[in-house]
């Protein structure tokens, strides 16, 4: 093979590997693309996949009334009853504030009620001193009747007062039954705690399970050798429901 063969060798197979490197940038390029435009639908796939892979095997919509509920944060009991008792204590302190509020105000009504009483009782003292003065004089008889009207009403409207006083002290009280059932679920709480955490170490082992062997599916001596189907297991979880 002469230089000139050799050189014109060397320059098509130069041109074959440019050829080459073009196509491989474009369809790279291509691919990059396609990925850029996806992203979107497989972050979405992957959130369900993971979505789905914190329920339990065979669970749906069909056959959830056979399973308990998910493990979240709405389900959780502890966590749900720390919310009940935090919430319970926040309202039962509004509702104090609001009744001692009333209470508060009754008090100062009947204070300034108590004043007219008082008022009423000189007016009457008054007028009948005059009716009995000056027995012709009329105006001094019809006062001495309206101020015995008014004394009336002004006595029934602090009896009111001091029976709606004795009302809300009643309810302060039954109101104090709500610190108990906290007291009471605060318990439960503690106990359902110390009993979660002496289980979880009466089932601690040694070994991390992500080392631990998988479970053989027959072991000599079982008396059949055939997997449990899927109706079968949902008919055995359908009974444990019941």
């Amino acid at each position: 093979m002469t230089q000139e063969e050799l050189d014109a060798l060397m320059s098509d197979a130069a041109d074959d590997i440019d050829a080459l490197d073009d196509e491989s940038s474009e369809e790279i390029s291509d691919e990059d693309l396609a990925n850029i435009l996806g992203s979107d639908d497989s972050d979405q796939e992957s959130t369900e996949e993971e979505a789905d892979n914190s329920l339990p095997p065979g669970y749906s919509d069909d056959t959830a009334h056979h399973w308990p509920l998910p493990a979240t944060d709405e389900n959780r009991m502890v966590h749900q009853l720390d919310d009940v008792t935090k919430e319970s204590e926040e309202k039962a302190t509004e509702i104090f504030d609001i009744i001692e509020g009333i209470s508060n105000d009754l008090m100062d009504k009947e204070e300034k009620i108590s004043a007219v009483i008082e008022v009423l009782s000189s007016n009457i003292e008054l007028f009948t001193t005059l009716s009995i003065k000056f027995p012709e004089v009329k105006a001094f008889a019809e006062q001495l009747e309206k101020n015995k009207k008014a004394l009336d009403e002004a006595n029934e409207t602090i009896e009111v007062l001091q029976n709606s006083g004795d009302s809300i002290m009643s309810v302060m009280d039954i109101m104090q039954y709500q610190d108990i059932h906290r007291q009471k679920i605060e318990r439960v709480i503690n106990v359902m705690r110390s009993l979660s955490k002496y289980m979880n170490t009466l089932f601690e082992g040694k070994v991390d399970d992500d080392k631990r062997v998988s479970s053989a599916t027959h072991i000599a001596g079982d008396t059949h050798n055939d997997l449990a189907s899927t109706d079968d297991i949902e008919a055995l979880l359908a009974q444990f429901g019941n």
